[in-house]
């Protein structure tokens, strides 16, 4: 299985399971996909409902757990298939970590998410909505500037470049800082340079991220400190 073939099917996955049942799915897949997506789904399969019916249910999680596990394994640095099922594993492991306060909480959150492209963050977005986040999105820097001055939000989730300008979502942090708003700012770009990263923080972002799995637990902790 090449791994354009892999990544499409964990898309598949994550599509699915808020269409079926997942024992279904489970059993379809442990049948016929390669031996990293078997234990993934094995993995995820094994979730428990936490206690007093407030946490995450199995099929809560499972749907978090696939779609964070498909935009992981879209990761431009993940072609081997060992790297790969590591790393779905790990995916599982963070959701399975979701507190029942925390999973409470997210579930009465809006999130803004600006980017040019939205599809391209489809199942980071399905990852959180599992947990009951809504997302807003906005394309541009005025069109998220509009809707934060009609709406308050748990966190911000901005990428970098944009038509408008290379450094956009700098621009729209900054616009935010000097108007005294903070809310809980996430830079989600392509770089993982340290010098990005400072920068960032420098400016008064929470977090900056280029991994699906870091951001998942950016959003999550955005949402818990703007409590």
């Amino acid at each position: 299985m090449t791994f354009d073939q892999f990544t499409t099917l964990l898309n598949s996955i994550a599509g699915l399971v808020g269409a079926v049942a997942w024992p279904l799915v489970a059993v379809f897949a442990l049948l016929l996909f390669a031996k990293p997506i078997s234990d993934f789904v094995a993995s995820i399969n094994e979730f428990s409902l936490n206690g007093g019916g407030i946490g995450l249910s199995a099929k809560r999680k499972t749907e978090a757990a696939a779609a964070l596990g498909a935009a992981i394994a879209k990761q431009p640095d993940l072609q081997e298939p060992e790297a790969i099922a590591q790393q779905l594993r790990k995916a599982s492991q963070i959701v399975d970590a979701v507190s029942p306060q925390t999973a409470k909480e997210a579930n009465k959150a809006t999130v803004l998410w600006v980017d040019d492209v939205p599809s391209n963050n489809t199942n980071e977005r399905r990852a959180l909505e599992a947990l009951g986040v809504t997302f807003v999105l906005a394309t541009s820097t005025e069109e998220a500037l509009r809707k934060i001055n009609k709406e308050s939000f748990k966190a911000i989730i901005s990428d970098l470049g944009r038509p408008e300008g290379r450094t956009a979502g700098f621009t729209l942090l900054e616009k935010l800082r000097v108007s005294e708003n903070q809310t809980p700012f996430i830079i989600y770009a392509g770089s993982a340079a340290v010098a990005f990263r400072d920068e960032a923080m420098n400016k008064g972002a929470f977090g900056c991220t280029n991994r699906p799995d870091q951001l998942f637990d950016l959003v999550l902790s955005a949402i818990r400190s703007s409590r």
